[in-house]
């Protein structure tokens, strides 16, 4: 499951939130229940927690420990089962006053699978699993190779899982007494060809149908990563996402490490394409078909209420509660939404513009 840009921006604004919370003592709770967990069994547990509690020595902190755990119980009430995708609880004291108590409880349906239990009190409240899901979700394949060796493995992030090596049938550099010098390189010469298609047969069952893929970097050193990639030994359907070929000193593990240091401009500009694509759209809608372009809050929001927004391009300097009413308006009425960092020049240009567009589904 891939998380569009709306929910991300989402997900970043709620764990901002959430983040600025600070208890004086250990006294925020956070649960997470995993998809497909009982929830009865967080509602025990919480009850147990509860009990447990009456044995805290500071008064204060008791009281709020308890609170916050009677609070996230009647919340629970709110759900019959466990949604799809698992949830996220956190409860605690809010005020910001010594002596004051506004216990308050959030709740969110995750955009992807939890996979993860957790039970924590705590001066802070536990938001890393929800940092992990905004990372990049979306995978590069790796192909590091020369003539004797070669490695395909996943990149995730910053990650990188090795999938499989082979080594090739290649004789050494230096032949055996009595072999002809072409003898010889005919020999070397066949054994590569049999080695770049058994990898490209390693790639194609690899890559091919793997449905998050955005591209693969190949590298290695010396010519034999140009032979691989531009042969006729991978099929056309996994030689279309090769984005990068990069020339390594290296090969294997450590070829891999080398080859993501070398390709982080070209992930960098990856990641922004799409955005950057529809930036363009826009631009280009401005100066040949204004009338199916809105720009600006009022215009934007009067064009929303008529249902004409096709898509609804909003800048991440936008102040979140102004972007959260626009995503709502626009969700209600079948509009895309999309979150343009500032990044890159068109972003750039969307934020100088106040960060409000849309593309219209036909002429106003």
């Amino acid at each position: 499951m891939v998380m569009d840009s709306v929910q991300r921006h989402k997900l970043k604004r709620f764990v901002k939130d959430l983040s600025a919370f600070r208890g004086r003592h250990t006294e925020l709770v956070t649960v997470y229940v995993p998809a497909g967990y009982d929830l009865n069994k967080i509602t025990t547990h919480l009850s147990q927690e509860q009990g447990t509690a009456t044995n805290i020595k500071s008064t204060a902190t008791r009281k709020n420990v308890i609170d916050a755990l009677e609070k996230m119980l009647q919340h629970l009430k709110l759900f019959k089962r466990t949604p799809p995708n698992g949830l996220a609880l956190f409860s605690g004291n809010a005020s910001q006053k010594e002596g004051q108590s506004d216990v308050k409880v959030w709740s969110l349906e995750p955009p992807i699978p939890l996979n993860i239990r957790i039970y924590r009190c705590d001066k802070a409240f536990v938001m890393e699993p929800l940092k992990d899901m905004m990372e990049t979700e979306e995978v590069y394949g790796m192909i590091v190779l020369d003539k004797r060796d070669a490695i395909i493995a996943l990149l995730k992030g910053k990650a990188i899982v090795t999938l499989l090596k082979t080594h090739s049938e290649v004789p050494g550099k230096f032949r055996a007494g009595g072999q002809s010098a072409q003898r010889f390189a005919r020999q070397r010469e066949g054994a590569a060809k049999d080695h770049y298609k058994k990898v490209a047969e390693y790639a194609k069952e690899q890559f091919l149908f793997l449905p998050k893929l955005k591209g693969i970097l190949v590298g290695g050193p010396g010519p034999s990563k140009y032979e691989f990639a531009e042969g006729n030994y991978i099929t056309n359907e996994v030689k279309q996402k090769i984005i990068a070929i990069k020339d390594l000193s290296y090969t294997e593990e450590f070829g891999l490490q080398e080859l993501l240091e070398k390709c982080e401009d070209v992930l960098a500009e990856e990641e922004v394409a799409d955005e950057k694509k529809m930036m363009q759209r826009f631009f280009e809608m401005l100066s040949i078909a204004e009338t199916k372009t809105g720009y600006g809050k009022l215009d934007v929001e009067n064009k929303l209420a008529m249902g004409a927004v096709d898509v609804l391009l909003l800048s991440e300097s936008l102040d979140d509660e102004v972007s959260e009413a626009l995503e709502t308006k626009a969700e209600s009425m079948g509009s895309k939404v999309k979150i343009i960092s500032t990044d890159t020049r068109e972003g750039a240009q969307l934020r100088d513009m106040g960060g409000i567009v849309a593309i219209l589904r036909y002429p106003v």
